[in-house]
């Protein structure tokens, strides 16, 4: 059996952010340790600082648009 768990790491001991299944106990387990990425570390951000992230990210990429513009979803499936 292969379960992908996350841990953090405190005074030496991982702490699990979750509990092993009960078919594991007493089960001799080899551990992999490796790193979390900036993107997995993010996971760990509450639901807010996720959103004020994502809003920041996408003000970079917005535009503005002219007032009279209207979005034609018709003359967009035309081409």
């Amino acid at each position: 059996m292969t379960q992908i768990l996350r841990a953090t790491c405190i005074n030496g001991n991982l702490v699990l952010t979750e509990k092993l299944s009960p078919a594991m106990e007493g089960k001799r387990l080899k551990v992999i340790v490796q790193e979390a990425t900036e993107a997995e570390q993010a996971e760990d951000f509450t639901a807010d600082q996720k959103f004020a992230a994502f809003i920041d990210h996408a003000k970079q990429y917005s535009a503005k648009l002219p007032a009279n513009c209207k979005f034609n979803r018709d003359e967009l499936y035309e081409r």
